[in-house]
């Protein structure tokens, strides 16, 4: 609650609480929503640490070692961080969602780590995409 002082007098105002829960709400709403798509597509990999072990690498899901603060891509098409304490890997793959799935197909093109859309009948032919899911 909001309390301003008139003429030595406390007043309460109303709005003021109001206007004050709604810019908290919104904020929170806000924050949830780029919670939810930074994180949809990444993953983490929490580092192995032995006790009295100094190693300044990281090990990812294939064995393969990498330097802390090193960034390298993956065969899966995704990036990667050595941090000391994990690996942070997230997708590069944008996934195409609004486009007309009865006359479209999506074709996933690894070399270029990206979809196209094309029509089921003229795979020649590309389709327009409204949509996409990072």
């Amino acid at each position: 609650m909001i309390i301003a002082m008139t003429s030595g007098t406390m007043m309460k105002h109303p709005f003021l609480d109001t206007l004050k829960e709604n810019v908290l709400l919104g904020s929170l709403v806000i924050f949830a929503i780029f919670v939810t798509l930074c994180n949809a597509s990444c993953y983490f990999i929490p580092n192995e640490r032995v006790p009295g072990d100094s190693t300044r690498e990281c090990m990812d899901l294939e064995g393969n070692k990498h330097p802390i603060n090193s960034k390298w891509q993956t065969d899966n098409c995704e990036t990667c961080t050595c941090y000391k304490t994990e690996i942070s890997c997230c997708s590069l793959v944008s996934t195409p969602v609004g486009y007309d799935k009865d006359n479209c197909q999506r074709i996933f093109k690894k070399e270029d780590c990206k979809y196209i859309v094309v029509e089921k009948k003229d795979p020649e032919k590309t389709c327009s995409v409204s949509a996409w899911i990072i």
